[in-house]
């Protein structure tokens, strides 16, 4: 008769399963219709994590639904991999480094992607208006030059330097930034403040989200030993009758 661990694994398995399948599809999804480099890196991991989880609760399923020991050997290998992927995850999620030559690359062209200055374009807002909007980090680092730099506004996205201006500026993002809508102050280190900033808030809640999880997966984790070890004894029971 199978014990209440073997049924249970069993269960969480099949809906695991289930949960995979929309995964999946989303993934897939996303990979057809990516044109921009921010979809395409999201897509691959997308549809590896949903494969990896479709294959393990399928090992799972059928280690403890038919006794094959073997089977539930190699689902709490998955698993234990999944639990030491993810607490990994956890202990460093903070530690992305934003100011990577490599990284920045990528967080740039995501930021070009998504036109995050799109909103502040539209706005044709005049100066003393533009002043009163309350912009995200990422719009203040990214999309406008610094205050200190002075420079003249013409319009959210266009900002001209001062008549006379010997480019001797204190704050090197005075530089750096740039009207060409794809350029703006993408490489200035406002910017990188701004989504570092954005990153900090956004990762605290997948933070949560990763320990929650990691506890269920240490939960599962358990009773899959409970089942491998209910298999072994009957496996036994079977050979000594």
């Amino acid at each position: 008769m199978f014990r209440i661990s073997n049924n249970l694994i069993g269960l969480l398995n099949f809906l695991t399963f289930l949960l995979s399948i929309p995964i999946l599809a989303g993934g897939i999804w996303l990979s057809a219709r990516s044109t921009t480099n921010c979809d395409k890196f999201l897509d691959r991991p997308i549809i590896v994590v949903s494969v990896f989880l479709m294959v393990g609760s399928l090992i799972g399923l059928a280690g403890a639904c038919c006794c094959i020991s073997c089977l539930l050997w190699l689902y709490l290998f998955v698993m234990f991999l999944h639990i030491v992927l993810l607490f990994y995850f956890t202990i460093f999620a903070f530690a992305k480094r934003v100011n990577d030559s490599e990284n920045w690359s990528k967080i740039k062209s995501c930021l070009a992607d998504s036109n995050v200055y799109k909103t502040l374009e539209a706005s044709n807002d005049a100066e003393t208006e533009f002043y009163k909007r309350s912009l995200s980090p990422v719009q203040s680092g990214c999309c406008k030059p610094p205050t200190s730099c002075n420079f003249t506004y013409v319009n959210a996205t266009v900002w001209n330097k001062p008549e006379g201006s010997t480019d001797t500026y204190s704050d090197l993002d005075c530089l750096v930034w740039n009207n060409d809508q794809n350029t703006l102050c993408y490489n200035c280190q406002s910017c990188k403040a701004g989504v570092l900033a954005n990153l900090k808030r956004y990762w605290k809640k997948v933070v949560v989200v990763s320990i929650i999880f990691l506890i269920f997966l240490i939960i599962v984790y358990t009773v899959g030993c409970c089942a491998f070890r209910n298999n072994r004894e009957d496996n036994a029971f079977r050979w000594k009758g």
